[in-house]
């Protein structure tokens, strides 16, 4: 199953963000984690295909309410442990 890593930054710790990302993920088929960060990112494991994979950035940039998404970087895993459903750490 394709995997990426996500770095999310802007305003996504305290506004709900964590919570968002998961519906976003259930809604796209998207399996793996997401989980704060010290220095005020949040980071995303994702697993799924890569026409969802586009689809569910497409939410997080969008965001809702008061997160702003003000940069988010993604990379390609070679090799990831297989998830069953989205979860928040």
């Amino acid at each position: 199953m394709p995997s990426w890593e996500i770095d999310v930054r802007g305003r996504v710790q305290g506004v709900g963000f964590r919570h968002f990302a998961c519906r976003c993920a259930r809604l796209c088929s998207i399996r793996g984690y997401v989980r704060n960060k010290a220095d005020g990112s949040v980071y995303i494991l994702a697993q799924g295909r890569g026409e969802d994979f586009e689809l569910f950035c497409t939410y997080l940039r969008a965001g809702r309410g008061f997160i702003l998404v003000r940069d988010m970087e993604a990379r390609e895993l070679d090799n990831a442990i297989e998830y069953k459903e989205f979860e928040i750490h």
